[in-house]
């Protein structure tokens, strides 16, 4: 079986070699406890853990792996939202536990296990900050990232959060103004550290710019267009997107104040590809992989995507410097069509946020039962 695995791996292995950081956006109690996420790190490359609240909704929502933890919160009378944030921090714990070797590998690199702030907080900046703080508290590992949206309450979170030495993952970008700020956003939050005399070599931060769901939107404008031309268009914004988006991180992170902070130890903002499994089955599944490769970059998977790369995966070198002037065009093409970018990524944005809130409230909403069920059972 292990022999398999590593023959099945070459393309993480290409991948990987290429500059791309694999990282695996799910986990569970069971995928912990059966040696599956180990077996993931051991053989398939994958350096890395991302968390939301639909990964969670899903996980607790199965009962898998819960019930011992459940029981013994039911007999404490513990609240709801206590509860569910017990049981996301110990799993983040435990996978932080597993990808520690790692983190000290890279220094602090990769091995990293990302939690999101209640997205209940999304457009309110303080909270976000409070909680960023007892959620980094809570779990106490130094591999851990909390998770901020790129609302607009959001930017300033993250400066404050970075300026106190916590390393985030920013979610939830989709524009390209949106990603200037988010980076905007996290050299502030250096400067600040910088200023409270915080090592910035610890301060470690990705940038998570979704893609799948940019050219679900689009497509769908597109196919109302119903032109040969805006046929020809679909399954193309996505990727200009997020290749324009690896042009500002260029851009900026070769940039005076980047440099500047780079001399005091900082590290960069890394790109991460989120939401790349596809949406539409008429693309290839690995379409946001194999198109996607570029230096400094991290991608994160859903395990179906994993699979597919490992199996089929097409990783033929850097594949976004060379595009800049074709995906502006593109964007440009779509743009002429009458469809508004600056109206896509906003809508995307708001559903984004709306998506996790409603997945974080099915997931109390489960807890709360069984708790109820565990407190009844216990009587």
């Amino acid at each position: 079986m292990k022999q398999n695995m590593s023959t099945a791996a070459a393309a993480l292995k290409t991948l990987s070699d290429e500059g791309v950081s694999i990282w695996l956006d799910d986990l569970s109690r069971k995928r912990i406890e059966s040696g599956n996420l180990a077996e993931l790190i051991e053989y398939s490359h994958v350096v890395g853990v991302t968390t939301n609240p639909s990964i969670f909704q899903a996980a607790i929502g199965s009962g898998e792996g819960y019930e011992e933890q459940l029981a013994d919160l039911a007999v404490r009378k513990v609240t709801v939202e206590e509860a569910v944030r017990m049981m996301t921090t110990a799993d983040v714990r435990a996978a932080a536990d597993l990808l520690r070797p790692v983190y000290d590998a890279t220094q602090g690199r990769d091995g990293r296990v990302s939690i999101e702030v209640d997205p209940r907080l999304a457009h309110d900046t303080a909270a976000t900050v409070a909680e960023a703080k007892q959620l980094a508290w809570l779990v106490e590992r130094p591999n851990v990232m909390i998770k901020i949206p790129a609302t607009e309450a959001g930017l300033p979170a993250i400066t404050e959060v970075i300026g106190l030495g916590i390393s985030v993952n920013v979610t939830l970008i989709f524009s390209l103004d949106r990603y200037k700020a988010v980076m905007d956003a996290y050299l502030a939050g250096l400067e600040k550290a910088h200023e409270r005399g915080i090592d910035l070599a610890g301060i470690h931060s990705v940038a998570s710019f979704f893609v799948s769901r940019v050219d679900a939107e689009i497509d769908k404008r597109l196919g109302k267009v119903g032109t040969e031309e805006a046929e020809a268009l679909k399954g193309k914004a996505a990727l200009a997107n997020a290749r324009l988006a690896y042009e500002a991180y260029e851009q900026v992170f070769a940039g005076e104040r980047a440099a500047k902070l780079a001399a005091a130890g900082a590290n960069k903002q890394r790109p991460l590809w989120a939401s790349t499994g596809v949406k539409d089955p008429a693309y290839k599944d690995t379409l946001y992989v194999d198109e996607l490769v570029a230096p400094g970059t991290v991608n994160t998977m859903p395990e179906a995507t994993l699979n597919a790369t490992a199996d089929h995966g097409d990783i033929h070198g850097d594949a976004v410097t060379a595009t800049y002037d074709a995906s502006r065009a593109e964007l440009a093409a779509v743009e002429r069509l009458g469809i508004s970018y600056d109206e896509v990524v906003k809508q995307l944005e708001d559903e984004g946020v709306a998506k996790f809130e409603i997945a974080w409230n099915d997931l109390l909403g489960t807890v709360a039962d069984r708790l109820a069920g565990k407190e009844g059972a216990g009587k």
